[in-house]
């Protein structure tokens, strides 16, 4: 993958996490180019299958595409950051360190891709101490 791809997809996502929202400038290492649909299931490196991802959420995600929803017991896909709007299927939870899927689809990706691990909401109680968190929807 070239380097003006890389960033042109960073710049897509404002250096930001398209699951999790973790900006660039707080997460120690470098935001992965992550496939959607991973290339184990097919997916190609044409841009509109990339996008950036932080490492606990690429590596959860993994070769997941779907889910099983709990609320409804049916199969739905995973959150697709690229032609998706992130605010549709989730919201902060009151305190800021936690992500509540609001649709079938935000569901299955908080669990999928473990949204509220206790790393991830532990490192956002500080970013909220800090004012840094939620970040404002790009």
């Amino acid at each position: 993958m070239s380097e003006t791809l890389r960033e042109k997809i960073r710049t897509q996502a404002g250096n930001q996490c398209g699951y999790c929202r973790s900006l660039q400038k707080y997460v120690l290492g470098l935001l992965e180019i992550e496939h959607i649909i991973p290339k184990a299931k097919g997916g190609t490196e044409d841009e509109d299958n990339l996008w950036l991802a932080c490492r606990l959420c690429n590596g959860y995600k993994g070769i997941q595409t779907d889910a099983i929803d709990p609320v409804t017991g049916r199969r739905v896909k995973l959150f697709n950051p690229r032609k998706q709007e992130w605010s549709r299927h989730f919201e902060w939870g009151e305190d800021g360190t936690q992500i509540i899927g609001r649709t079938a689809c935000g569901r299955v990706t908080v669990i999928a891709l473990q949204l509220n691990n206790i790393v991830s909401v532990t490192v956002r109680q500080q970013w909220v101490l800090a004012g840094w968190h939620p970040p404002k929807e790009i």
